[in-house]
């Protein structure tokens, strides 16, 4: 059994050194015979680049095609030579055991589809700082996942039409649940670093995925729905003021945007 290691990317170089250290055969526990990393670049092409390819070479550097994050994980997944396709962030740091924890399980040839463990750094300090955390599953955040190639194919991958990195992660879960056996592997670990959000664009984002999500499922904008989303942001005003105050108000801005988005989205 093969892993294919696939690694997106998009002009975070020093992100992405910090996680190829950890991937290296020298701190991989794992048998270096037993897997491949592959960087599917969105970058254009540059010294760096260069770069990384000479300090690097166990790593397959392959150019990305520029229309977004589910598109560049699937260009990384078709130069796999792998039998299983394991995806990480660029701007993760995997522990020394998380390949090897992922080739014994699915060697118990149990599961298609295996998420792992990921934790932050640190305790969060601010409101408007981000980590998609995963400490007991139910995520599938495509940052820490494992998933059979076969199936993979089978589902054409990520869904290309969600334009931002955002979603896509969790409509490829919904579709893998309907053809296949999926568990979450507490062993299997990587670190994200909390992101601080510094402008508006990056929530504006989530909103145009989740646009898409709805009309790809097919939910009727009606009375019902708006009610729902209404009901909806009443809770996020409490819920997310509750965070503000225990963060003494660091974030406010971002708070600000979370509402201003969600409100827009009961009319939308």
């Amino acid at each position: 059994m093969f892993l294919s290691v696939i690694i997106p990317t998009y002009n975070r170089y020093d992100l992405l050194r910090k996680c190829l250290d950890n991937l290296e055969p020298d701190f991989q526990t794992i048998d270096a015979k037993s897997y491949e990393i592959i960087v599917s670049d969105d970058s254009k092409i540059n010294e760096e680049t260069e770069k990384l390819k000479k300090e690097y070479p166990f790593v397959s550097f392959v150019a990305g095609p520029q229309k977004g994050p589910a598109s560049n994980r699937n260009n990384g997944a078709k130069y796999a030579k792998g039998d299983w396709l394991v995806f990480i962030d660029d701007d993760c740091l995997p522990d020394q055991d998380l390949l090897l924890s992922y080739f014994k399980e699915i060697n118990k040839g149990i599961y298609q589809g295996i998420e792992g463990y990921i934790n932050a750094d640190r305790l969060q300090e601010r409101f408007d700082e981000i980590s998609p955390l995963n400490l007991t599953g139910g995520c599938f955040w495509s940052c820490n996942i494992a998933v059979d190639k076969e199936v993979f194919t089978k589902l054409n991958g990520f869904d290309e039409g969600f334009p931002f990195a955002a979603l896509e992660d969790t409509d490829f879960y919904e579709r893998l649940k309907t053809v296949a056996n999926t568990t979450f592997l507490a062993s299997a670990k990587v670190i994200h670093p909390w992101r601080k959000v510094t402008n508006w664009v990056s929530y504006k984002k989530w909103v145009g995925s989740h646009q898409y999500a709805i009309k790809k499922a097919n939910i009727p904008k009606n009375l019902k729905y708006r009610i729902k989303r209404l009901n909806l942001f009443i809770g996020l005003v409490f819920k997310h003021g509750k965070e503000l105050i225990k963060y003494r108000f660091k974030g406010f801005y971002y708070y600000l945007e979370v509402l201003y988005y969600n409100f827009l989205m009961i009319f939308c």
